[in-house]
């Protein structure tokens, strides 16, 4: 299958097929690396990687993946370029797809990304904007393969605020790949209804399902993963952490609530989450809401079923099988 120069901003953009072989070649990538097998042969490529917003995974990742192919790669953050203030985004994809044979964008409008990639004549890869978290998907379903052997006929329940990044791209992902997808949460927070009759007729040709509930014991019955994530994603006010509290601690990811999946049931988690208080954000909403963790108890967190930290490193393998799919393969 050839992706060579191919665009990869949201995997509405892609096949069943080629979202597989994706995986697939993550797959393989990932054994050379155990192995100690190099796939080191892009030394002549260089990659330019802008972040809008801080990450720790999805810089990690790519700037591990580039280092492993023998790339260079350049981290532009927050504050290191002019894209949108000085410079138009059409202008600095224009400039970098001159000096770079790739880029990775981490921001937010998904239209910023678009528009890299309209005007970049070079591979434009998203690494989060506001409405698509594709890259994450891609390493969420290689964990899910990993542990089921398969992904087709899984069920897999979303729980907290499914209306943006997270919700819209698991959406999408389980129903391209023939799974049940769940949105379980307060109905203020059902995704987008385009996307989910969009979702829907992606699911009626693969043989997945697309449901919407704000009941947990049903939403959740059988389930073989559960999913969930921060409640105020970044860039949001501190004025919403009330309002989601009040709204989604109802959908917090308890062990009662992991007793309702199947027995072989997994839990994962896009990271980071607020599972205690060791972190300087998680104290401050610990203190002023009387909590002591937020989506997902400690307990679920740290258990056997967690596969969390398993996700997070195949961030870094399915990425890098984005950039070689993308850019081509070389022998």
């Amino acid at each position: 299958m050839n992706l060579k120069g191919r665009q990869f901003l949201t995997l509405k953009d892609f096949t069943p097929e080629e979202i597989t072989y994706l995986l697939d070649l993550a797959a393989d990538l990932k054994d050379k690396k155990k192995k100690g097998i190099a796939v080191d042969n892009y030394h002549d490529k260089s990659v330019a990687l802008i972040f809008e917003k801080d990450s720790t995974r999805t810089r990690c990742a790519f700037e591990v993946a580039a280092h492993d192919m023998g790339m260079g790669a350049t981290y532009l953050g927050p504050t290191g370029s002019q894209i949108g203030k000085k410079e138009s985004i059409a202008d600095t994809a224009r400039v970098l797809g001159r000096m770079y044979d790739g880029i990775e964008y981490r921001g937010f409008e998904q239209s910023i990304v678009e528009d890299l990639a309209k005007y970049a004549g070079v591979p434009v890869w998203n690494g989060l904007t506001n409405e698509y978290h594709p890259t994450q998907m891609l390493a969420d379903m290689l964990t899910i393969r990993e542990n089921f052997g398969h992904l087709e006929g899984l069920k897999l329940v979303y729980m907290g605020d499914a209306r943006y990044n997270m919700g819209n791209s698991l959406m999408i992902a389980c129903a391209k790949l023939g799974m049940h997808f769940v949105a379980c949460t307060s109905k203020k927070y059902f995704p987008n209804a385009e996307l989910v009759a969009q979702c829907e007729q992606y699911a009626k040709a693969s043989g997945g399902t697309i449901t919407l509930t704000d009941d947990v014991e049903a939403g959740t019955k059988d389930a073989n993963i559960l999913y969930t994530d921060v409640w105020v994603s970044m860039g949001e006010p501190d004025a919403v952490w009330e309002e989601r509290i009040a709204d989604l601690t109802p959908y917090k990811v308890t062990k009662e609530v992991m007793n309702h999946a199947d027995d072989s049931a997994i839990f994962l988690h896009c990271l980071p989450a607020f599972h205690d208080l060791k972190t300087k954000i998680g104290k401050e909403m610990g203190e002023r809401f009387d909590l002591t963790e937020m989506e997902v108890t400690d307990e679920v967190f740290e258990s056997a079923q967690s596969k969390v930290f398993d996700e997070a490193e195949n961030r870094m393998h399915t990425i890098k099988a984005v950039m070689v799919a993308t850019l081509g393969e070389r022998k």
